[in-house]
């Protein structure tokens, strides 16, 4: 039987016990039934869009690679990871020619 993954760090080794779901890496619990407003993160691209896991993005604008002279120009796509809740990089991506690295949601627009 398959589960949802981890509401909290999107593991997907949970395990039932009683009514909830347990994650063994972040160790939170959780009742699927239910749906929590906590749970629930909302981050908008530039147009106000919401994102979620899975959504394909174009980048805005012109964005500098920390640490590096590589520059991601505007119009790359990318495709989201995962939606965190964090206050600087929101979104896990791969982008197009770059790889892997997080990016700020304002940035981006929803292909």
């Amino acid at each position: 039987m398959s589960y949802p993954p981890c509401p909290q760090c999107n593991s997907e080794y949970v395990y039932p016990e009683q009514n909830n779901l347990i994650c063994p890496e972040c160790a939170h619990e959780w009742n699927p039934d239910t749906v929590n407003e906590d749970d629930i993160i909302n981050v908008k691209d530039t147009n106000g869009t919401l994102l979620a896991d899975g959504d394909k993005v174009t980048v805005a604008k012109d964005l500098k690679i920390k640490g590096s002279s590589q520059v991601i120009k505007i119009g790359t796509k990318a495709l989201i990871r995962r939606v965190l809740d964090k206050k600087d990089h929101e979104l896990d991506c791969k982008v197009d020619g770059v790889g892997e690295m997080m990016v700020t949601a304002k940035f981006v627009k929803k292909a």
